[in-house]
């Protein structure tokens, strides 16, 4: 027996080294940083994008959505409008009338904006943080929607589908690095630290109105090798105009949604997904002021947005 015991105490010691190389790595932020790449918003980086307007044209980047648009099971969202006070005719303040709204739905449906404490890795999500410590049923006691500073930064959209010479990619097809990097080179709008990035796929704009279905069953969308090099640019956020920007499905079926956990969870990188690309790619407008002031809703994973484009 004592045998066996000192067998299993030198291969548990032996294992060690192994478990602390996986071991959590603080932000490079801090250990207490909630907000990751928005850091690199500064005073600086907003007066330097804001010289990219030209025009003074503005693009909306959201969509109109309803209680019919299609999202993520089992995400969706209703309306109900009501008069409160007003039954049977009463006035309670004069001729005064009005409507109120009762939204019932979920935030992240449509355009919007996942937050760091949306996706992670068994358990643990950016800056090491574990679920079981911050993710409770009434909010997020860390790393809310509310934490997210007003992104404004420099924008630029690559058009993918324009690259493959097709109007929008397949569902199930990825673009690598290198298709990434030449389109980067076509258009003359490098990836630069600090950006917001946007891909254009074709997707929303070919399938979402005449084959909703289709739509959110599957999209075209980045490779696990695209976010890990967005992620070494140092980007503040990357989104495209599909419902999940990684490709669906997956690239490697036992790794799906890698590049969240890639942008998310590893290097405090925001995702903006539905994004409304295909006015900014017939226009010609690649580069772009990005601005998002998303709702504050403590404790909220996501939040359905509308960012602009300022040309």
């Amino acid at each position: 027996m004592k045998s066996l015991c000192c067998i299993w105490m030198a291969a548990a010691f032996a294992a060690m080294p192994a478990l602390a190389d996986k071991a959590c790595e603080p932000s490079r932020w801090g250990a207490d940083d909630e907000i990751g790449n928005a850091n690199l918003i500064t005073a600086e980086s907003v007066l330097k994008a804001a010289e990219l307007i030209k025009t003074g044209m503005v693009y909306s980047l959201g969509i109109t959505i309803g209680a019919d648009t299609p999202a993520f099971p089992p995400r969706g969202l209703s309306i109900t409008v009501v008069q409160p006070n007003q039954q049977e005719g009463a006035r309670p303040f004069g001729a005064m009338t009005y409507n109120d709204d009762i939204f019932t739905g979920w935030l992240g449906i449509g355009p919007q904006l996942d937050g760091l404490g949306h996706l992670g890795d068994d358990g643990e999500y950016y800056n090491c943080n574990q679920a079981r410590d911050f993710s409770v049923v009434t909010g997020l006691t860390k790393l809310g929607i509310e934490k997210v500073p007003p992104i404004v930064a420099r924008g630029i959209v690559l058009d993918m589908a324009g690259h493959f010479g097709v109007d929008f990619l397949e569902a199930g097809r990825h673009f690598s690095v290198e298709d990434v990097k030449a389109v980067e080179e076509s258009q003359a709008t490098p990836v630069r630290e600090g950006d917001v990035v946007l891909f254009h796929t074709g997707w929303t704009d070919a399938k979402l109105q005449p084959d909703p279905g289709a739509w959110a069953a599957g999209g075209p969308g980045i490779s696990e090798e695209v976010a890990t090099y967005l992620a070494a640019s140092n980007i503040v956020a990357a989104g495209a105009d599909t419902w999940g920007l990684d490709v669906v499905p997956s690239q490697h079926p036992d790794r799906p949604f890698q590049g969240h956990i890639t942008l998310l969870k590893e290097n405090g990188i925001y995702i903006l997904e539905t994004m409304n690309t295909g006015p900014l790619v017939r226009d010609g407008a690649l580069e772009f002021l990005f601005v998002l002031g998303q709702a504050k809703v403590r404790g909220a994973v996501q939040m359905i947005i509308n960012p602009v484009a300022i040309r």
